[in-house]
């Protein structure tokens, strides 16, 4: 694949570019005191508009965060001035946390060009570069969905892959939670994991906020049995981190890789969905 990152330098000399758009992509768990919009307000790259990842979902559903319809994402996207013809750079206050999500979902709705910024938020700011307070509001833009169902897996597709095993999944979540030792932050859901599925635990692909070189990627899903000229789903707790682990295959070689979109919070509430610990 094309590098999906650009650097702090790159976005510094192309901030003034009118096909140039910046998006504050940051999201923290549930149970972690922080507010991202809050924070944003308070502080972001000049001229970033705020992409709320809980906001721009289909609000019907009960789990959180899920993909809106095409139709509906590009009327959302459109109004915060976002075109599929831009080239969309994302960044996060944590450095390589949500910003992954934000860079699939474009990707899936069929932007052209869709980067990360390296290092994100604190890169930036340990550089001493510009920040700005407040709202950015953007004239509106046309977004024309292109929706690619192959980076895409619902419930019934991993519950078939999980017993026919066609495609391998692997989960992002730490390794006590996916070995049911320690509890789910989201109430009500079962400890465990989905049968069949391997670990990779996505802290184990960054470091100093960046994810890890192709080779060093490659190495890891190696470790772990995963073969990355076959197809592939990724899964965490809500399709977050599911994201990061996709974008990290993506860049260790893999052709074929799709994100479980409900990920645990929708299996493991599932009475119907048999759980492995």
């Amino acid at each position: 694949m094309n590098d999906p990152f650009v650097t702090t330098e790159w976005l510094a000399a192309n901030l003034s570019d009118p096909n140039v758009v910046v998006l504050d992509g940051s999201w923290h768990m549930p149970n972690a005191a922080r507010n991202a919009q809050a924070d944003y307000l308070a502080g972001h790259i000049p001229g970033a508009v705020f992409f709320d990842i809980d906001g721009v979902a289909d609000t019907d559903s009960a789990l959180p965060h899920m993909l809106p319809s095409p139709a509906a994402f590009a009327h959302m996207v459109g109004a915060l001035g976002i075109a599929d013809t831009m080239t969309i750079v994302i960044y996060d206050e944590i450095g390589l946390f949500s910003a992954p999500r934000v860079w699939w979902t474009f990707k899936t709705m069929g932007a052209m060009d869709v980067r990360i910024l390296s290092g994100g938020g604190p890169q930036w700011r340990a550089e001493k570069r510009p920040t700005e307070t407040g709202l950015v509001a953007r004239p509106k833009q046309v977004f024309n969905a292109a929706f690619d169902a192959s980076r895409v897996a619902d419930f019934d597709t991993v519950r078939a892959r999980s017993q026919d095993g066609t495609s391998q999944i692997t989960d992002a979540r730490p390794a006590q939670r996916f070995h049911a030792e320690a509890p789910e932050p989201r109430k009500g859901l079962r400890a465990g994991h989905i049968p069949g599925s391997t670990n990779l635990p996505v802290s184990l692909l960054t470091e100093a906020g960046q994810l890890k070189s192709p080779g060093q990627l490659a190495v890891l899903f190696a470790e772990r049995g995963i073969a990355l000229d076959q197809p592939l789903i990724t899964t965490c707790g809500s399709g977050i981190t599911a994201a990061t682990l996709a974008l990290a295959a993506e860049r260790a070689g893999a052709k074929t890789v799709a994100v479980y979109d409900g990920s645990w919070t929708e299996w493991g509430s599932r009475t119907d969905a048999e759980v492995e610990t």
